[in-house]
């Protein structure tokens, strides 16, 4: 049995990344949403890989099962992107959302990085609990940076001082 592993983005794995993500964004969360809706999707070097971000993917035998982003959105301050985990690899028994997490929060310390931020929305629930478990807090629109990426659907957001 091969091991899940996490790997940096590699141009060819645009196809995994929407086939994992845009299926979870309108069938599980009733999102109407596309790939094409969605432009940071097919320009993850340029989007993600600049600066002190990075674009990660979790794979289980050459299949992508999540991913995560980190958008450097300057002054030392990063957004976490595009975090997405399978249904069918979610929970404890694997770790994939804990493991995706771990890798972006060592590597922005390890980037200078000083705080990272989220926008999500009301509907992922599980997503609230996991983050604040993982020690971000709860803060109000107005407390984001005025460079970070706002998204039509984010109701709620988080930041975690590294």
């Amino acid at each position: 049995m091969s091991s899940i592993t996490i790997d940096r983005y590699v141009p060819g794995d645009e196809q995994g990344i929407t086939a994992l993500i845009v299926p979870i964004q309108r069938e599980e969360f009733g999102i109407e949403i596309t790939a094409e809706d969605q432009p940071d999707l097919m320009q993850i070097e340029s989007f993600y890989q600049a600066g002190n971000g990075d674009f990660w993917v979790a794979r289980k035998d050459d299949q992508i099962i999540g991913t995560i982003g980190l958008k450097d959105i300057g002054e030392g301050n990063a957004a976490l992107r595009k975090m997405f985990v399978g249904a069918q690899w979610r929970g404890r028994e694997f770790g994939v959302a804990r493991q995706l997490l771990d890798h972006l929060i060592e590597s922005a310390r390890a980037r200078g990085v000083r705080k990272i931020y989220l926008g999500t929305t009301a509907k992922f629930l599980a997503a609230h609990r996991f983050y604040e478990k993982h020690g971000f807090e709860l803060i109000d629109q107005q407390q984001l940076p005025a460079s970070f990426p706002l998204m039509v659907v984010d109701t709620r957001f988080y930041a975690l001082a590294l």
